[in-house]
């Protein structure tokens, strides 16, 4: 029997088990085919041109579905719109939905009949790793972490719709039939279970997009879509082995095998992938042979899920889940899969799936009315529940719809979810059509609804005055100090000493460890005082610990540190900086310089990413800034300073000037006040008494302290400024002065074009740069920005 003859018989056996009537019948005749091309030195018959090998048509197709999708992004991606709607576009585009006149021929050539069966059998496998790669990154503890509130929102919007889908369907099942035949009639319950869930991959997705991943709503919405997405995927799997059985005991007989496969699994998965964990060393990639292991026992679940009547994604799934997120397993499989899966083979999949469906055969109007009214119908409910929930729970009511916008989303795993169902002869070609539509409908209301909705920057809102000038004499100092590496340590501890901890000096600081969230999708943020006994932390975090656990005995009555670690996008990461100095009521935030320094003066290492992290910090702190910038190690571990405060006057410096004098409670340590003048001043405006007004007490009672000195320099342009600070900047072991962003002023005129790092301000950037010859550190300052919001 050769391959035509083969096909045929399966063909016939296939067109008599299906419904009558349903599915159009074709006759098929295929010629043996070539699969490898024979290049370009060959003539037209002996198969040069790409349709006479299939191989040759396999990579032209996926080149041309390359290209029309970036095209599709390029415009789609300045209008907000995913990368997946461009993909959607690309198989319309493709298939039989979108005619394209007198390229229908082209078309026809490009895409024979079965060759997008062919494209989706080979991408299906992008789609199965996509999957394994996302319950990889899911952090399976969320379900004993998470709170009554998520775990209500989940379940009730899961089942409440579904319950009142089947109450509906049943009940004027009659009226359905009339309507719109018995055939869609029976397809209803999986138009509305389908919108009923929502992928947990999908929403932490538009989350990141939209920037509120590690927000208090980011959270509470991505707990929800893990319980909500877990919960789906078992009552799907419970359908799924009840359905697709014949008889009284073998559906049970599945049953009890899909949920025997759901315990085993990560049973026996999660002891083993923490062995691999714990025989990798420490900073080392996990080994290959475990990798290529991990993929091989992925395909054999995959195998195995077959026997009970389950997809092969189920075993991605709940395989996935037993790998613990993060590094080094977790992250380790992310970075060499995730290329190949997510950003090859997935589009293809997607494009491919997508040309199945037919737009010009949705059916007629009633069904769409019917089916529009259930998709309605489960988004208004679930609507109505996180409304009711969060206002219950004193949230803002736009936040109960945010909530309610972010669960409903839709995307690429629902779409191809779809085009699953509907390739099991669950759904009709006419209904498919609308599920197509609603996903890209309900997947950009739910963008743009939550973008307009929520501002993340509202909450930083700078209401009150949280400064340190504004503190009371002798009150208490609450510093967020962020550090990125172990360099970082040392350079922070020096600065709190600096801030002199004492009885009626009290210095709070919240000590907070920032880390790349890699291998994993939700964000993780730990406070380690709280935290478990027994638990294990990062050596990284140890030592973060044990420092400023020293430091606090040390000032034992004095000062207080807490230590915290957040794991969050690196795009994310002012979220938790600008959210813990909301939640500790804190004057300050430090952050260390992108820039380290060699003992030679040579720049030994620059990271953008958190001179971004600081821009975006000053954006929007509910509190002052300061930036530390260390030229060397000279400062460190000294049991006094000289410390240089250069004051020109402004909002900036006199907040400077407030922390300076902070350090000069210390009688140790030697504070040197410099006010640049300019020569031609002369006149007073109300900014100049300000300053005057905070200068008095340096001049006055501080003067009088052997310990502080005040010195008023005439500058007569900004060269000499420049002469000042080279003269003075290797006197001093640490130096304080004002951003003073945007403010122009004689002394420093002209040198605002020269300035290399803006956040640094006009003088910060003169002293950090590689030309100044200083091992001082340098703290550059600014008081808290106001907003108002109407």
């Amino acid at each position: 029997m050769n391959s035509t003859q083969e096909l045929f018989f399966t063909s016939v056996t296939f067109v008599r088990e299906v419904i009558p009537g349903r599915y159009q019948i074709y006759n098929v005749c295929v010629d043996e085919p070539k699969i490898v091309s024979d290049g370009i030195w060959a003539n037209r018959t002996t198969g040069a041109l790409p349709t006479h090998s299939t191989f040759t048509m396999l990579e032209l197709q996926i080149l041309i579905i390359f290209v029309i999708t970036q095209i599709f992004h390029f415009s789609f991606k300045r209008l907000g719109l995913p990368y997946f709607i461009s993909q959607v576009m690309t198989g319309f585009l493709l298939g039989p939905s979108i005619p394209t006149g007198p390229m229908e021929k082209y078309k026809k050539m490009l895409f024979p009949y079965g060759s997008p069966d062919i494209l989706n059998t080979i991408s299906s496998f992008g789609f199965s790793m996509f999957l394994f790669l996302n319950a990889v990154q899911m952090d399976f503890t969320l379900i004993t972490r998470t709170g009554k509130k998520a775990w209500v929102i989940a379940l009730s919007t899961l089942i409440t719709p579904m319950a009142v889908g089947f109450f509906l369907t049943k009940t004027f099942f009659p009226l359905w039939v009339r309507i719109i035949g018995p055939e869609e009639a029976e397809t209803l319950p999986v138009t509305f279970i389908s919108h009923c869930g929502g992928s947990f991959a999908v929403i932490a997705s538009l989350l990141s997009d939209l920037g509120i991943l590690n927000s208090e709503l980011g959270r509470l919405a991505l707990s929800a879509a893990f319980l909500n997405d877990i919960s789906g995927a078992v009552v799907a799997g419970l359908g799924t082995a009840i359905v697709s059985s014949q008889g009284l005991y073998l559906p049970i007989i599945n049953v009890g095998y899909f949920l025997a496969f759901l315990i085993t699994v990560p049973l026996i998965g999660r002891p083993a992938m923490r062995w691999v964990v714990k025989k990798t060393p420490e900073g080392r990639p996990v080994n290959k042979i475990y990798i290529n292991i991990i993929i091989l026992v992925l395909l054999l679940l995959g195998l195995v899920a077959g026997y009970f009547h389950q997809p092969f994604l189920v075993g991605a799934l709940v395989f996935g889940l037993a790998v613990p997120e993060g590094p080094p397993l977790g992250s380790e499989l992310v970075y060499q899969l995730e290329l190949f899966s997510t950003w090859f083979l997935l589009p293809i999949f997607v494009t491919s799936c997508t040309m199945k469906v037919d737009l010009t055969q949705c059916g007629p109007l009633s069904l769409v009315l019917v089916m529009s009214s259930f998709i309605i119908m489960v988004h208004s409910i679930k609507f109505m529940l996180c409304s009711g929930i969060c206002r219950y729970c004193k949230m803002p009511y736009s936040d109960g719809l945010c909530l309610a916008l972010i669960l409903s989303c839709k995307g690429v795993v629902d779409h191809c979810t779809f085009i699953l169902v509907y390739d099991g002869l669950k759904q009709t070609p006419h209904a498919i059509g609308v599920m197509t539509i609603s996903v890209l409908i309900v997947g950009t209301i739910s963008r743009f609804g939550v973008k307009s909705l929520y501002d993340p920057k509202r909450k930083y809102a700078g209401y009150q005055k949280r400064d340190i000038m504004n503190l009371k004499k002798n009150s208490e100092l609450r510093v967020v100090a962020c550090i990125h590496k172990r360099s970082h340590i040392n350079q922070i501890k020096n600065v709190l000493e600096l801030c002199t901890p004492a009885p009626d000096n009290a210095l709070v600081a919240d000590v907070l460890h920032l880390m790349e969230l890699v291998g994993r999708t939700t964000p993780v943020f730990i406070a380690h005082r709280l935290q478990q006994r027994g638990r294990s932390t990062r050596n990284y975090s140890e030592e973060l610990n044990v420092v400023f656990d020293l430091f606090e005995r040390e000032y034992a009555g004095s000062a207080t540190a807490n230590t915290y670690t957040a794991i969050s996008p690196v795009t994310l990461m002012h979220e938790d900086v600008t959210q813990l100095a909301l939640d500790k009521l804190a004057s300050l935030i430090i952050l260390p310089f992108h820039i380290r320094w060699a003992e030679d003066g040579s720049i030994e290492s620059e990271d953008t990413r958190i001179r971004s992290l600081n821009s975006n910090v000053l954006e929007r702190a509910p509190c002052s800034i300061g930036i530390l910038v260390n030229r060397g190690s000279s400062s460190f571990n000294l049991t006094s300073y000289k410390v240089a405060m250069i004051f020109l006057g402004g909002p900036d410096d006199r907040e400077a000037l407030c922390l300076a004098k902070r350090f000069a409670k210390n009688s140790d340590n030697r504070l040197f006040v410099y006010r640049l003048l300019a020569h031609d001043n002369d006149s007073i405006d109300w900014e100049t008494m300000i300053d005057d007004e905070e200068l008095r007490e340096v001049r006055g009672a501080y003067i009088k302290l052997e310990n502080v000195t005040y010195e008023e320099i005439i500058i007569q342009d900004a060269s000499q400024t420049t002469t000042f600070l080279k003269d003075m900047a290797n006197k001093f072991d640490f130096i304080v002065v004002g951003r003073r962003n945007g403010v122009q002023s004689p002394q420093t005129l002209g040198l605002e074009d020269w300035t290399e790092f803006t956040e640094l301000g006009v003088i910060g950037d003169l002293l950090a740069s590689q030309d100044m010859e200083t091992k001082a550190s340098i703290l550059v300052v600014q008081q808290q920005q106001t907003t108002s919001l109407s």
